[in-house]
């Protein structure tokens, strides 16, 4: 194990410390923002009606609205909460800043893999989609192989998250219920058996109720919290400002740390550019690949500037006196106590279950397309499904830090094999979305 460890640090050394994803994510956000015209934005409202466009009537496949809620439930999730928790605590206010930004520019490569997703997915012989990076890599540029690779650092990056969430939420329930870990661990592997196995996958059908819900809950209590804290508002967002280009800190290190960290859990909750979300966006039976492109670049607006943002502005007003010495699950936790009361702690316990189970069908779901892709039969879907539940097992009963390691280096693995697919191909996405306003404008 400590060898593994040495490994893994030394990896994610060359891909976080040295700042290379930073680069190559911000790089690729200019990039697609620039030669989309800022696509994210300039069609974001057109994007809030494309939700409600149903699927007509192909009963095979999910509509964009499930698609949407597949890819959120995994965006949103821990790392919306202890993501965050970890930004702050490692980077700071500024870090939050710099998870604007990525999501800003983020949603662009969003678009850009989403729509490429859907332009080179495959049918089954069910007559259902897969797609994702490892098929626009196969079919879009002849690299069967590397579609293989971007698979295999999915599944390192999904053991990673699997266990974190899993522990995230067995951990809070332990400080909120006084419920043995044991216990939950085996009430959250039962449920997700229950979802993900039978004759039809229930996955779509279970999220696009669970979503909405758990989102609109969360951000009703973090209202509440800030029009109760209101004049404090001005003070944490200049704190935020501030603090993002290391100004108190000094220019140097701090800066450098403060960047890495909000673009690292940016990336992590968001996922624009890791090539996780097409997966789920290829299965939606919109009529064109662009209406996909632009939901899913809604998601990572929904994920970080207001599920995040939500996060942070609750920790960022509570008194540094309640959560000095605190990381994690219970920071967060006596963050929300110290506003709400009593009620604190069985509420993030709560809310960390819904974002935490959807986000484990999510990866689920993402997990059973890329195993088509090797296997092209059902029992690779299965057999990854099994993994799934294994995992979640484990990181139930166990911490284990070394799972963040391993979930940032598969990451950092999938967002670089992802891009040698994306960037080559973006002229295919660019004249789709050509193709697209030209005939909304017809």
């Amino acid at each position: 194990m400590e060898i593994l460890q040495r490994i893994v640090t030394a990896l994610n050394e060359v891909f976080w410390e040295k700042n290379i994803l930073v680069g190559v994510l911000l790089g690729a956000g200019v990039y697609f923002s620039y030669r989309t015209k800022f696509v994210q934005i300039r069609l974001l409202k057109e994007t809030y009606g494309l939700l409600r466009e149903k699927n007509g009537k192909d009963n095979k496949n999910i509509s964009s609205f499930q698609a949407f809620c597949i890819s959120t439930a995994s965006r949103v999730g821990a790392g919306n909460l202890v993501g965050v928790v970890s930004a702050i605590s490692i980077g700071g206010a500024g870090a939050i800043f710099w998870m604007w930004i990525v999501a800003l520019l983020g949603a662009s490569t969003a678009f850009i893999e989403t729509t490429l997703a859907l332009i080179y997915r495959e049918k089954d012989s069910n007559g259902e989609y897969r797609g994702g990076p490892a098929f626009y890599l196969k079919n879009g540029l002849k690299m069967k192989k590397m579609g293989f690779l971007f698979v295999g650092a999915a599944i390192i990056c999904w053991v990673g998250i699997l266990q974190i969430v899993s522990n995230s939420v067995t951990e809070s329930f332990k400080v909120a219920f006084f419920i043995d870990e044991r216990v939950t661990t085996i009430i959250l592997v039962v449920l997700s058996a229950t979802v993900i196995f039978g004759k039809k996958d229930k996955t779509a059908k279970v999220l696009d109720k669970v979503v909405p819900i758990m989102s609109v809950l969360y951000i009703g209590v973090v209202l509440f919290i800030l029009v109760k804290n209101f004049t404090l508002i001005p003070n944490v967002l200049g704190e935020i400002v501030t603090q993002a280009f290391g100004i108190r800190q000094g220019i140097g290190g701090a800066f450098g740390v403060i960047v890495m960290q909000g673009v690292k859990r940016g990336l992590l909750s968001n996922e624009a550019g890791s090539g996780s979300a097409p997966c789920a966006a290829a299965a939606s039976s919109v009529d064109h690949p662009v209406k996909q492109g632009m939901i899913q670049s809604l998601g990572v607006f929904v994920d970080t500037l207001i599920i995040c943002t939500a996060t942070a502005m609750v920790i960022l007003l509570t008194s540094p006196e309640v959560t000095n010495g605190l990381d994690g699950m219970e920071l967060l936790q006596k963050a929300f106590t110290f506003h709400i009361g009593s009620l604190g702690d069985v509420f993030v316990a709560i809310v960390l279950f819904l974002f935490s189970f959807s986000t484990l069908l999510g990866i689920c779901f993402y997990g059973k397309v890329n195993m088509y892709y090797i296997t092209k039969k059902k029992w690779g879907e299965n057999c990854f499904k099994v993994f799934a539940l294994i995992m979640i097992f484990i990181g139930g009963l166990e911490k284990n830090t070394l799972m963040w390691s391993i979930a940032d280096l598969g990451l950092a693995l999938m967002t670089l094999i992802n891009m040698v697919g994306i960037i080559p191909l973006c002229n295919v996405a660019l004249d789709s979305l050509k193709d697209y306003e030209s005939k909304k404008n017809k």
